[in-house]
């Protein structure tokens, strides 16, 4: 599915994603884990931010300065009324480029709807986004494969290149593998932590 057509799809349940996720706990245990791996904490890149929230609130009161990337217009919309002292920006993550470094990068949930063909370039850009001793906190399907499922009686596309294949675009990108889990077992999700040391 090409970004702009999820972006409509989003754009339609921004308000609802906002009222049913905004303050969730969803994910705050594996964030507080990657996060203590983060050694310096100026910059933060959420990609995929959506409307903000429970992660950004970490973030704010550890001092980080957080810019925020989402497709979905109305997420961004959302996000910079929710953070008005952070950044957020309506941009495709293939295509977006920056000569901003940053110490922690995340992207919850997010780049599993990105185009197979993408995914390998998407996290190659980000660990080249990251300063040194940066880390890079992502989460992704542990098949390799594309799919498609029904969410709010509507279709939403996925894609991952598998357990193996993300760790050696992390290895090919000089990243040291710092954790890696199938957290929510039996459900197929995996978050891999990774620094560039």
């Amino acid at each position: 599915m090409e970004p702009e057509i999820l972006a409509l799809k989003y754009d339609k349940i921004a308000q609802l994603w906002q009222d049913e996720h905004f303050s969730s706990q969803y994910g705050i245990k594996q964030f507080e884990k990657v996060l203590s791996f983060v050694k310096n904490r100026k910059k933060a890149l959420d990609v995929g931010c959506g409307v903000g929230g429970r992660f950004i609130h970490i973030l704010e009161e550890e001092g980080f300065s957080i810019t925020g990337v989402d497709v979905s217009k109305e997420m961004v919309s959302l996000a910079s009324k929710n953070h008005i002292n952070q950044t957020f920006l309506h941009e495709d993550i293939c295509i977006w480029h920056t000569k901003e470094k940053f110490d922690f990068i995340f992207a919850w949930d997010s780049i599993f709807h990105l185009p197979y063909d993408k995914q390998k370039g998407v996290i190659s850009k980000l660990a080249n986004m990251l300063n040194k001793d940066g880390v890079l906190f992502y989460t992704f399907g542990n098949e390799n494969g594309e799919h498609t499922d029904t969410w709010l009686n509507d279709t939403f596309y996925y894609s991952s290149i598998g357990i193996n294949e993300n760790i050696q675009v992390l290895i090919e990108n000089k990243l040291s593998i710092l954790h890696i889990e199938l957290d929510q077992y039996p459900l197929k999700h995996v978050f891999v932590a990774a620094a560039k040391i």
